[in-house]
């Protein structure tokens, strides 16, 4: 046993040093745990769902399905939407009940929803998609060649007005405005 002291007016703090595996102690008993291992990785990932969302009929197929969070938002659980202060408090399982409830039908009518309207909107946004790549590659992609071809005068032409009116003018002003100094005082 290791005893030691932290300051004038902590308290004496002692450190059972001994093997457990000792054989002079006879003690049979299994020691009592005082500390809890970390959670594994897999835990802390499925931190945030729900009792309900575990038990689903359905495992997903691809895991992250919005690596960049763009729903982020979307990320909506019961505490989120409903709470209830101290002061007003409804019975345990009528909170229990709405809980249950809350995460039941906002998880079937999405799926309903989604069931309903995904096929059609991901259909209509692949074409919408594809027409625009395609316009853009098609047309929008060789008319600005063309423009920028067609306008290489006017870029040349830019470029001497610039260095001819533009590049003088504030020369001049820099150097004018260069004589000028400020000086600071503490008074």
């Amino acid at each position: 046993m290791l005893r030691m002291m932290k300051g004038k007016d902590s308290e004496e703090v002692e450190i059972d040093l001994e093997d457990s595996s000792d054989p002079e102690s006879d003690n049979e008993e299994e020691p009592e745990m005082l500390w809890k291992a970390p959670p594994a990785h897999e835990e802390e990932e499925d931190i945030h769902t729900t009792t309900l969302v575990e038990i689903s009929d359905t495992k997903p197929l691809i895991n992250v399905r919005d690596p960049r969070d763009i729903n982020d938002c979307l990320k909506v659980t019961f505490e989120d939407v409903i709470a209830e202060p101290v002061s007003l408090r409804s019975g345990d399982r009528v909170w229990i009940w709405s809980n249950a409830l809350f995460e039941v039908s906002r998880v079937w009518i999405y799926r309903i929803v989604t069931v309903i309207l995904a096929i059609p909107i991901s259909i209509i946004s692949g074409l919408l998609f594809a027409i625009l790549s395609c316009f853009h590659i098609w047309m929008v992609g060789p008319c600005s060649h063309c423009l920028r071809i067609g306008a290489r005068w006017l870029q040349s032409l830019w470029s001497i007005v610039l260095s001819v009116v533009v590049r003088p003018f504030l020369t001049s002003a820099g150097r004018c405005c260069g004589g000028f100094s400020i000086h600071l005082a503490k008074e």
